[in-house]
């Protein structure tokens, strides 16, 4: 299976839709994941069916719905589910809860386990998939933690996304993913430096570089590797990030 190249439309939400298929379409990139925080309103199925079919009209693919729900607030996941189906998606993306996983008490762990294990249950039950966000400011945000979560919910219908942690230098980035890439579905492609610096993808070429090759090797790699933020939120850049990434990718099969 060939890791496919894409965009997160978070990376630019102040475009609409059509601007950003648009401009995915030029850049030669396979699939887009929607954002639920702008372009795809959940609850809005009429909104993610005609983004859907703008999307397939250019010849691209949905990768997943970028969802907000947080595991653990008294959040329904139904209007989610509604989203992604009209859209198409057959993965949503969620954060588990709101807390570092080391700050969680035992009960609050406890709760956003329960919520997990429900709404993979709940998703599983559409034909729809889960992926937690690798991300600080929630309980998956280390590979111990994202590994301990996996194993507690015990659900096919979980998995994780990955990204390099902030400040985390290509070597520890690398061990991070290496920790959690069979359970990897999707990874976020960027490249800050040394803190939250957006910069060109290729001023961290050997992070990725490294990382795709090992992508590769494994029987199953991730789905998608999707473009995630660019300097300074320029579209203008997005054509030649995205021919970045596909040459790593293509040199990686």
């Amino acid at each position: 299976m060939t890791v496919r190249p894409g965009l997160c439309s978070v990376t630019f939400r102040q475009l609409t839709p059509e601007r950003i298929v648009a401009l995915a379409a030029d850049a030669k990139l396979e699939v887009i994941e929607w954002g639920g925080d702008v372009h795809v309103p959940p609850g809005d199925p009429e909104r993610a069916a005609a983004v859907a079919r703008m999307t397939s009209d250019a010849g691209l693919a949905v990768a997943s719905y970028g969802s907000y729900f947080r595991a653990g607030a008294e959040e329904p996941l139904a209007p989610i589910l509604d989203s992604a189906a009209a859209l198409g998606a057959d993965r949503v993306r969620i954060w588990a809860g709101q807390l570092d996983s080391a700050d969680a008490t035992p009960q609050e762990y406890a709760q956003v386990v329960a919520r997990l294990s429900d709404a993979a249950a709940e998703a599983s039950d559409r034909g729809i998939s889960l992926a937690l966000e690798f991300h600080r400011g929630t309980l998956a945000d280390n590979p111990e933690a994202v590994l301990r979560l996996l194993a507690d919910v015990d659900s096919p219908a979980l998995t994780t996304y990955w990204q390099p942690s902030v400040d985390a230098p290509d070597a520890v980035a690398l061990a991070e993913y290496d920790a959690v890439a069979v359970h990897t579905s999707a990874v976020h492609v960027f490249s800050w430096w040394p803190a939250a610096e957006r910069l060109r993808l290729d001023v961290r070429e050997g992070l990725w570089r490294a990382l795709f090759a090992a992508a590769a090797a494994q029987p199953a790699p991730p789905r998608d590797a999707l473009l995630e933020f660019v300097p300074d939120d320029d579209p203008m850049l997005l054509a030649s990030e995205a021919a970045t990434l596909r040459r790593w990718l293509a040199e990686a099969r």
